[in-house]
């Protein structure tokens, strides 16, 4: 038997009762579709599936994406994320949404932990559809219809680091331009509506000055840590983690230093956020 038992009211819910290296058919696919939906994360354990099967399982729900940070060998799509004694997670503790610097960010990303430090390494996810109806209407007022500029900024800041040049970084800038998204998002299958804006790559709002739209900014990304619009998941490895990146925000802890956590994601591609 085939159930979905919440992790908290708003957001989170443990699937049980499916073998993910098995293809599913459409009623399920459908179903475990609008549990995403609902919960925006939903968690699978004891999943022993390959990197193939994971794709496999991934594609059910749409094109994938290819990350162009440290695409695995063989598997292009799958991005490895590996923090240990000489990776440290520090980078990874930020709230975001993923690849919002992209035209059209990702509808969803499916992450399953290969190994886990004994204890520590666990993500948390924020329901931001709470968050924008938790907003005051002053607030409302000052965002509603407004769009925000996004960037692919941790890897320019890497490059600016290591030293490039001008030339580099106006080819990086070419390749990954600067993209605007609506403040508030409206869930192309709910019809809810979000706060889509994230500390990891929104820069600033589309026509106001940034001593205007930084402070506004800084209240929308706060918004995500308030604990009652989050739910947080301890790995174990073979556990999976299904985002629904179009309603969420999540943020993975880095308190397990020095040792060792690796993980696979594969992201399913999302459409032009209204």
């Amino acid at each position: 038997m085939v159930v979905a038992t919440p992790l908290t009211p708003t957001i989170g819910a443990e699937i049980q009762g499916l073998d993910l290296r098995q293809q599913q058919d459409a009623a399920t696919r459908a179903w475990v579709a609008e549990q995403l939906v609902q919960h925006k994360v939903i968690f699978f354990r004891d999943q022993q599936i390959s990197a193939q099967q994971h794709l496999e399982f991934a594609r059910q729900f749409g094109q994938l994406e290819t990350h162009p940070v440290n695409p695995k060998d063989g598997f292009p799509e799958l991005l490895v994320l590996h923090n240990d004694s000489d990776r440290p997670p520090s980078d990874t503790a930020i709230w975001h949404s993923d690849v919002t610097w992209r035209p059209q960010p990702s509808l969803g990303s499916i992450l399953i932990a290969r190994k886990v430090p004994e204890v520590g390494g666990d993500t948390l996810f924020a329901d931001m559809e709470a968050a924008y109806a938790g907003l005051d209407d002053s607030i409302r007022a000052q965002i509603d219809g407004r769009n925000a500029i996004h960037r692919f900024e941790p890897m320019r800041q890497y490059l600016v680091q290591s030293g490039a040049d001008a030339k580099q970084l106006a080819k990086f800038e070419k390749k990954y331009p600067e993209v605007t998204h609506p403040i508030v998002r409206t869930h192309p299958v709910a019809g809810r509506k979000s706060i889509y804006v994230n500390a990891l790559f929104t820069v600033g709002i589309e026509g106001m000055a940034d001593t205007q739209a930084q402070p506004l900014l800084e209240k929308l990304f706060a918004t995500a840590t308030r604990p009652e619009y989050q739910c947080r998941f301890q790995w174990r490895e073979n556990s999976i983690a299904f985002w629904d990146n179009r309603a969420a925000q999540h943020y993975a802890t880095a308190d397990y230093y020095p040792h060792e956590r690796l993980m696979e994601r594969a992201t399913v591609e999302g459409d032009t956020p209204v």
